[in-house]
């Protein structure tokens, strides 16, 4: 619209010019020239009676100009064999003597493009909205169908059912993710609940054999009528078997303290050579009543942040588990026990005890590390089956890694911990 009214206003101004160099028989004159130029342009010059005296209109449009001096009216244009109606966009100008000038523009395409532009806006405007209310509808069907199957999981799992596992849709959306962090958490809680019946089940069970024991040893003594001395000797039976009950409890408190990480608070910077040397010393005599020889290769210098007590328990039943099972079966192997500390290339401190015994087989090797748990070559060895157990949740506690691997023959315990960071 911008550009008709522009070429318009630049038609008038060329007319202009004419007319102020020539009169009124130029005007004529040129408009009847530009009148014969095929286009869109629209001329007409009448006289004082309303005759045509050049241009390619037939009438005078009796349309009353607006208020910016601009008319909009239908004109008739022959077209070959018939007659057409088209629009047109003009201004006109009275002059001396009742003249009258009209120049203006055929507007008949842009109505057409106009009307072509405002259907498709209008069409475009409705599939927008009806495709949006369709896929809104859509949407919300598919949302409250997967927030209603999260319910009805919910539901499941708070009667009890904690096998149930939220629906993923696999679309990898805000409630996939959702239901994905929920599923992790589920399977955490599942393992807590299923290793707590675990531990009740086992703490029952290894008891109760200590405890029917020493009742039955009191019992015994009471039915009977005995010296000092065989009281004596029953008391002292007694006494052990309740240390080795108390032993019990606190190495299950112990590991329930470390899993907890109350203690994280009370760590300090440690010398972990200085904790192997402390614990192989202790250690060293009852490995000779064993037949064994325990060595220590401790690099100095090195640091990690830990609990001392938790980590010395640590090594001392990695020790004390080689002491027991860590005899060669072969009679060329030398019996030999060694703890080391060292850093990897990666600055993680790693300390060992490898020994030259039964090992523990692949496939038993994460078992080992639950609470209770004995292997059949270590059922006729003194222990509770704890000590593994502890030993990986202080390794848990401290963001380390226990690791077993074959020695060849028997078994490297390596526990990697963290450098201190600075």
């Amino acid at each position: 619209m911008r550009q008709t009214d522009e070429a318009v206003q630049a038609e008038i101004t060329g007319l202009a010019e004419q007319y102020a160099q020539g009169g009124l028989p130029l005007l004529v004159h040129t408009v009847i020239q530009r009148s014969r130029d095929p286009g869109q342009g629209l001329y007409l010059v009448t006289g004082p009676n309303g005759q045509v005296l050049a241009g390619n209109i037939d009438v005078r449009p009796t349309a009353a100009p607006g208020p910016d001096g601009w008319m909009d009216f239908f004109y008739n244009r022959k077209v070959v064999d018939r007659v057409e109606v088209k629009a047109a966009r003009a201004r006109a100008f009275v002059l001396p003597e009742g003249f009258f000038l009209l120049v203006g523009r055929d507007v008949q395409e842009r109505r057409i493009i106009e009307s072509l532009i405002t259907n498709a806006l209008f069409w475009a405007i409705g599939l927008t909205v009806a495709l949006g209310l369709a896929g809104g509808l859509v949407m919300s069907r598919n949302m409250l169908a997967r927030v209603d199957a999260i319910n009805r999981t919910s539901s499941s799992i708070m009667r009890g059912d904690l096998s149930q596992r939220l629906p993923i849709a696999g679309t990898g959306d805000e409630l996939d993710q959702l239901a994905r962090n929920l599923n992790d958490m589920l399977d955490q809680i599942e393992a807590l609940m299923t290793g707590m019946r675990q531990v009740t089940d086992n703490v029952a069970h290894d008891l109760r054999s200590p405890l029917n024991r020493l009742r039955s040893r009191l019992e015994v003594t009471l039915l009977k009528d005995a010296s000092p001395e065989e009281y004596r000797q029953a008391l002292e039976r007694t006494i052990a078997e309740a240390d080795n009950l108390l032993g019990t409890f606190n190495a299950l408190l112990m590991i329930a303290r470390a899993e907890a990480g109350s203690l994280r608070e009370t760590m300090n910077v440690i010398d972990p050579a200085v904790i192997v040397a402390d614990a192989a010393e202790l250690y060293e005599p009852l490995a000779e009543e064993s037949g064994l020889r325990l060595d220590v290769d401790a690099q100095a210098g090195l640091s990690v942040s830990g609990n001392r007590e938790l980590l010395s328990q640590a090594v001392v039943n990695l020790i004390d588990n080689a002491i027991k099972h860590g005899r060669p079966l072969n009679g060329n192997v030398e019996p030999l026990i060694v703890v080391s500390v060292k850093a990897d290339a990666a600055g993680r401190v790693l300390i060992s005890v490898d020994d030259h015994g039964v090992g523990i087989p692949q496939k038993e090797r994460a078992h080992v590390l639950e609470r209770f748990v004995r292997l059949e070559s270590s059922r006729n060895t003194p222990g509770s089956g704890l000590g593994l157990s502890l030993v990986a949740a202080v390794v848990r506690l401290h963001g380390g890694r226990l690791a077993f691997q074959d020695n060849n023959p028997g078994l490297r315990a390596t526990i990697s911990l963290p450098p201190v960071t600075v």
